[in-house]
């Protein structure tokens, strides 16, 4: 079965870094990648009440130039690896990122987006992008993985998995990160952080529920007392070595504290764990 992997690019450094990271990531897996250009044009804001139009010199300019860059970026592509497993296929789209994804995810039935945390633009200190913390937060039809600025690819051996329990997993949930483990024989550590280590009933059933869904692959169970949970991951993460975050992206879970403000200050630009965000 062939997967469909999405990755917008703006063509910068990081973006390519992403590129490069999806690519090795996906080395021995049959994969068709969408790469995926949003341009726009310098003259026009969003007090123009004129939009520009396909034909018209200024875009069809811009969408040459989109195009020109897609080119450079295949033969470096060619150039860092040359896999017969994998096609390529390039969008350049005058659109709002957010609607080129969203369109691009339905119309080429996406499996997984994978982009990285800056762009050409990225603000030094701030790890996650606006970009990149709304398109995690908003897409739910697939998985997003954010690679951060200077991650260089490693095949992910240990995967953090945070939890608090409180909900019924499914296995459909997780079936990318049980891909990834596979792929690579990566040890999942589930790690429950919280100030009272005891769980109740429901808890103790969604632990043993979790425990049934990775039994195909090498896994354990952590428990950490500390208040504050993001840093309880960052902590575990950072002293572990370990490869990649991957949550359950809920809307009442972990989400706000992972990508609050504290965090990004705390492991800063220099942040070597990607994240993986599972709808």
């Amino acid at each position: 079965m062939i997967k469909r992997i999405l990755v917008p690019t703006d063509f910068s450094k990081n973006a390519l870094n992403a590129v490069r990271y999806a690519l090795d990531l996906y080395k021995k897996i049959n994969c068709e990648f969408y790469l995926l250009n949003v341009f726009r044009l310098d003259s026009y804001t969003t007090s123009n009440l004129l939009v520009p139009e396909p034909g018209s010199t200024e875009y069809e300019n811009a969408k040459a130039e989109s195009e020109e860059e897609f080119t450079k970026l295949l033969e470096m592509i060619a150039l860092h690896q040359d896999n017969y497993k994998h096609t390529y296929y390039t969008i350049s789209s005058y659109n709002f990122l957010s609607e080129a994804l969203e369109q691009t995810i339905a119309n080429k039935d996406i499996d997984l987006v994978i982009m990285g945390t800056q762009g050409a633009s990225g603000t030094k200190g701030v790890i996650f992008g606006s970009n990149t913390v709304n398109t995690m937060e908003k897409v739910r039809e697939c998985p997003v993985l954010a690679i951060p600025k200077k991650v260089q690819f490693t095949a992910p051996k240990e995967i953090v998995f945070p939890t608090d329990f409180k909900s019924r997993y499914k296995r459909t949930e997780l079936k990318y990160l049980l891909e990834i483990a596979k792929i690579h024989q990566a040890i999942i550590r589930v790690i429950y952080v919280n100030k009272n280590m005891d769980l109740n009933e429901t808890q103790e059933k969604n632990k043993q529920l979790l425990k049934e869904i990775f039994e195909t692959v090498d896994h354990s169970f952590h428990t950490i007392s500390k208040k504050d949970v993001a840093d309880g991951i960052t902590a575990f993460a950072d002293s572990r070595k370990s490869d990649m975050i991957a949550f359950i992206n809920r809307k009442h879970f972990l989400f706000g504290s992972i990508f609050s403000r504290p965090l990004v200050k705390e492991i800063g630009y220099n942040a070597t764990i990607p994240i993986l965000a599972l709808p």
